[in-house]
């Protein structure tokens, strides 16, 4: 699948002509699909590309799979794709796929045999990391591990969710269209796992990736990165104003969640690892490099 030139002269009246005016917008390339030779199909109006492409719908079916900034094993990861969500593919090769992902539009490359169609996922995992048995039974082979988050496709088998690759207990999974009552509830179910910079929970996860995957399972879409999410998450809380559960504190390059008027809940590079400590001395901590450890203090409503 490689990019798709603009419509011919002689196009059939079915399809959209694109025609920009003036010069090409500039636009975010984490969250805008656009390269040197290959724009997304969607921002031929407002952006020149020497070729564009409509993307492809395709499935995560890795347990978690990195999103890097390049087509290589060693770039840095910018973010992560858990088992059963979406990536809009707009270039594949034999061994990578270029293109967004679909929950926030986050824009790289991931390996291609972490890709394919899947059916609707029906079942979500909710255990921090859950077994993947080869057998309905918990004493049959474990194939794989899924991580909370992870999506699939199943049917219930007694105490088992049975899929194409397994089968999972069902104290560790619940329907997709499960609400959720507490947010954080969900995020402070990542308590101890590691830290791991553009991690969302698959092995590791970073601070802006654990505020992003409560809020999402949550059914609010919120950017991927700290800068977007203090410009795009809630209101404003004044600084005189007493802190509440699911306030969310904006430090340089860094977000926590308050789990109660004084306690924080964060990923973070100082312990290594998702933890709860008094937001007092994250601010203490801070303090020595940072003029101002907080930049933005703000409420999410749902």
């Amino acid at each position: 699948m490689n990019g798709l030139t603009p419509p011919p002269r002689n196009a059939p009246p079915e399809r959209t002509r694109f025609k920009l005016q003036g010069r090409s917008v500039a636009l975010d390339r984490r969250v805008h699909a656009a390269r040197g030779d290959l724009a997304d199909l969607s921002l031929a109006g407002t952006l020149f590309s020497a070729h564009y492409a409509r993307a492809v719908a395709l499935t995560c079916v890795a347990p978690g799979t990195p999103l890097l900034a390049a087509a290589s094993p060693t770039a840095e990861a910018v973010s992560e794709l858990l088992r059963g969500e979406i990536f809009h593919a707009l270039d594949v090769t034999t061994d990578w796929a270029w293109g967004f992902c679909g929950h926030d539009g986050y824009v790289g490359y991931i390996r291609r045999d972490g890709l394919d169609v899947e059916a609707e996922p029906t079942h979500r995992i909710t255990a921090l990391t859950a077994p993947l048995f080869s057998a309905p039974d918990i004493k049959s082979t474990i194939a794989d591990y899924w991580p909370l988050g992870a999506k699939f496709a199943g049917d219930m088998d007694g105490a088992f969710a049975a899929c194409a690759e397994g089968f999972v207990h069902m104290r560790h999974i619940e329907p997709i269209d499960t609400p959720v009552s507490d947010w954080v509830a969900v995020a402070e179910g990542h308590l101890g796992k590691p830290y791991v910079w553009g991690g969302r929970g698959h092995r590791g996860i970073d601070c802006s990736g654990l505020v992003q995957v409560a809020l999402g399972r949550a059914g609010l879409s919120v950017p991927r990165d700290t800068d977007l999410q203090c410009e795009g998450i809630g209101t404003p809380i004044d600084n005189d104003a007493k802190l509440e559960r699911g306030d969310l504190i904006f430090f340089p390059g860094h977000v926590g969640i308050m789990t109660d008027g004084s306690t924080l809940l964060h990923a973070n590079a100082h312990w290594m690892a998702v933890v709860k400590e008094p937001l007092a001395d994250v601010v203490a901590r801070l303090a020595a490099d940072h003029p101002t450890p907080i930049i933005a203090r703000r409420r999410v409503s749902l």
